[in-house]
């Protein structure tokens, strides 16, 4: 008797160490702010796209601390961060033989959550003011950049956010996402912007190019007022502002729009 009760008993134990989130059906979750949807969870694995700041996705799985296997409204599968700033269960799955159970205030709350401020990105950006200009910059680095790793970096520190490593694929993230503008003056502070090659200081240096061809070459952040701030040439001192009207930055600009 003795024997048969100390096995249940471990029996007991053991299944209480079994994590009861893994492999199971999650819920419901809605993506907080922009985040890569990835073939394999973890973050070297090929980005298939991007899901969108609203979208509401079905967790299928929680497959580590970090990572949740969903299916989006296509009904594509794979993987995303865990992480709060990017997705939030919203409904948990249905108990067996009944409804789903109402959801605690703090789910709605999640909802509701504010965007990250674009002026901790902004801001974050200013940090580096002066910071030295090298094409092909390490991504990784803080002490040079090229145009495209500042903007990265900008983002990373402010907002949490890895942005695509260059200018073209960040201008990919922002078009899937669909908020962009081919006039800057309809921009907003935070918003990123694209520009094609330099051709010269004057307007007449770009007349007759097809802009919806041109490839971007060039990436900065919109700090409002007509200004722009970004990297692009040792020369020019590294990591400054510059002002866009009436200037070859507004005759090369492309589009711009908002990363999340």
């Amino acid at each position: 008797m003795k024997k048969i009760w100390s096995v249940a008993i471990a029996v007991a134990i053991a299944s209480a160490t079994i994590p009861l989130t893994a492999n199971a059906a999650v819920g419901q979750a809605q993506i907080q702010s922009s985040v890569s949807f990835r073939t394999s969870p973890n973050t070297t694995s090929q980005v298939k796209y991007y899901l969108k700041s609203g979208e509401q996705v079905q967790v299928l799985e929680q497959v580590n601390a970090y990572w949740y296997k969903v299916k989006d409204r296509q009904g594509e599968t794979g993987y995303v961060s865990s992480n709060a700033k990017y997705i939030s269960l919203v409904s948990e799955p249905p108990a067996s033989g009944g409804s789903s159970p109402q959801q605690p205030k703090q789910s709605e709350q999640a909802k509701k959550a504010p965007v990250r401020s674009y002026e901790q990105a902004i801001s974050a950006g200013m940090k580096y003011l002066g910071a030295s200009y090298k094409f092909g910059a390490d991504r990784n680095s803080t002490k040079e950049f090229d145009c495209s790793s500042f903007v990265r970096r900008a983002f990373l520190d402010g907002m949490d956010l890895q942005l695509p490593a260059d200018s073209r694929q960040q201008g990919d993230y922002v078009k899937k996402i669909g908020k962009t503008s081919k006039s800057w003056s309809n921009l907003k502070r935070g918003d990123l912007m694209f520009f094609m090659d330099y051709k010269g200081t004057s307007k007449a240096s770009y007349n007759g190019v097809n802009k919806s061809k041109a490839k971007i070459t060039h990436v900065g952040i919109y700090l409002g007022n007509g200004q722009v701030l970004h990297t692009y040439s040792k020369a020019s001192g590294g990591v400054r502002i510059d002002s866009i009207q009436g200037k070859h930055w507004e005759y090369r600009f492309l589009f711009g729009g908002s990363v999340s």
